[in-house]
């Protein structure tokens, strides 16, 4: 039978995280949501509350982890934008037409759960975390045959911190000489197969001959297979992912000769956020970075920051500076970094590239003030692609005129690989050829060198 919804059965704090949500106030909602599912209702003006989150000191002590609470994913806040694959009516009375207010009360958990999915996260199940290109591409999508004597070797490392897979493209003119390496860190939902079709990366490694390595985030480490950036154990050398990565970066690089000063890191969307946190981490190991779609080293410490990083940038990030401090490999001078990003990217705001810029632009190129939010000097230009997206090229230079710092900002362009292929998932083939733009940036810097000089004009 069904009963008549009585308001006052509800907690309050459901009430005020459906007003919250509406007008917008996404991280107040989520802290609201967070103690109902626990059994509280919302504190009285008069509790004292901290100034920093607004949370009552006695309540946050005891409450559970937002991820323990409320099972919204995996440890992956990669959905602020992605839209359910499906709505449905929130109970048999809805399906049958029936008024809202005659409609049989869930459990209220269930309830909270629901709103949190719908309202805040929009998650159903393992929901991909872009802006997918290609209509109706099936993620995962397996890359064509290798070249003869190519080989895509697949493989794992494990250390204390656990064990990750991993597929190595190795190009059919390797006679055991150094090459370079550059690993490459797939985003939400892909793997290895899928991000080596959708960059174009083991083609180039044909024609620019090195090593190129895919490692795999598991389902078991985050339920939709996101580097776990967000994380304060995956944000520190020789602890977490970061190990894990660096390991297999090791043992790769000497099981085959990898030239030791031309090794480079790149990643989309969560793995271009992990490609930060390795840069600055290990410095001494990475020469280059590639970061498109990402975020900055430390933008978040858990689901909400992350949350809120993605959707605005991070202040918390702003004053962290790429040089390694913390990590135990301190350097003056953080590592060179390319960056693409989109400036319709409605996943990870575009402001995200640019606190990458500030986090990672060396001390002694900055203008003006020496504050955290400073820019260095930098020369700009504009181009288009044939039939395809324009774009901005923005250099930054050290004092010597040597270029540090490379952003790419694709006009148009939304949550995905620019100039990459269809044969992947969540590219863009209308932009500028990310995966080469970032091999030439790659090559020109060499650890412990001098930039080489800028070669021809972007593609």
């Amino acid at each position: 039978m069904n009963a008549r919804l009585n308001p006052n059965l509800l907690n309050p704090d459901l009430l005020e995280a459906t007003r919250l949500t509406r007008a917008g106030q996404l991280l107040e909602a989520t802290a609201l949501i967070q103690r109902a599912l626990g059994g509280r209702f919302a504190p009285s003006p008069a509790t004292e509350a901290t100034p920093a989150t607004g949370t009552p000191a006695a309540h946050r002590a005891t409450e559970p982890p937002l991820e323990g609470s409320c099972r919204v994913i995996d440890i992956g806040p990669f959905v602020a934008d992605a839209e359910p694959a499906q709505r449905e009516p929130a109970d048999a009375a809805a399906k049958a037409g029936e008024p809202a207010a005659e409609a049989v009360v869930p459990p209220l958990a269930e309830r909270l759960g629901a709103t949190l999915r719908d309202k805040l996260f929009k998650l159903r199940g393992a929901v991909p975390a872009f802006e997918p290109i290609v209509p109706g591409h099936v993620p995962g999508h397996v890359p064509e045959a290798v070249p003869d004597g190519a080989r895509f070797i697949s493989a794992s490392y494990t250390n204390a911190a656990g064990t990750r897979s991993y597929k190595l493209y190795v190009p059919s003119n390797y006679c055991g000489e150094p090459l370079p390496l550059v690993v490459m860190l797939h985003g939400c939902t892909q793997n290895p197969d899928d991000f080596a079709a959708g960059t174009g990366m083991n083609e180039l490694a044909e024609r620019e001959p090195c090593l190129v390595l895919y490692p795999a985030q598991s389902a078991g480490a985050n339920g939709s297979k996101c580097w776990n950036w967000f994380k304060p154990s995956d944000q520190r050398a020789e602890h977490g992912e970061p190990s894990l990565i660096a390991g297999m970066t090791r043992e790769v690089a000497a099981s085959y000769n990898a030239d030791r000063r031309r090794i480079y890191i790149a990643g989309l969307s969560a793995g271009g956020a992990m490609a930060t946190t390795m840069a600055v981490a290990y410095p001494d190991l990475y020469a280059a970075a590639g970061i498109h779609s990402g975020l900055p080293h430390a933008a978040a410490h858990d689901l909400p920051s992350a949350l809120a990083a993605m959707q605005q940038g991070s202040a918390r990030a702003a004053g962290i500076r790429a040089t390694g401090a913390g990590t135990g490999r301190e350097t003056p001078h953080p590592v060179p970094v390319i960056v693409f990003h989109g400036d319709r990217d409605t996943t990870v705001h575009p402001r995200n590239g640019e606190q990458v810029i500030v986090q990672f632009a060396p001390a002694g190129v900055r203008t003006g003030s020496t504050g955290a939010g400073s820019k260095p000097r930098a020369s700009i230009e504009r181009g288009q692609v044939p039939n395809g997206r324009a774009y901005t090229r923005t250099t930054y230079h050290h004092p010597n005129g040597s270029p540090h710092v490379e952003q790419w900002t694709v006009h148009g362009a939304g949550h995905a690989w620019s100039g990459g292929s269809s044969r992947g998932s969540y590219t863009d083939p209308q932009g500028p050829d990310a995966a080469k733009e970032m091999l030439r940036f790659f090559l020109a810097h060499p650890a412990g060198g001098k930039a080489a000089p800028e070669g021809g004009q972007p593609q």
